[in-house]
């Protein structure tokens, strides 16, 4: 059985290696601005905190995934 070839070239931009690291960095970063900004907020009920989090994390997705996207470009370039 020959060995698996687990090597990539991609020609431009790694995507494997952005949704990667974006999943990483959005973690690391959008749990706790999550947890700071929640406390300048009233959230009385489960639901008004999940929305809450929701919409902080989508803003902090975008934004890490935009900034991961540029910096893996410019390095490819």
């Amino acid at each position: 059985m020959p060995e698996l070839e687990e090597r990539t070239d991609p020609e431009g931009v790694d995507y494997g290696w952005v949704m990667q690291t974006t999943f990483v960095a959005t973690i690391v970063v959008g749990a706790p601005t999550v947890a700071v900004l929640s406390t300048f907020t009233t959230l009385p009920t489960w639901a008004s905190r999940v929305s809450f989090a929701v919409r902080v994390g989508a803003v902090v997705w975008f934004l890490t995934a935009l900034a991961t996207f540029l910096y893996a470009r410019r390095q490819q370039a």
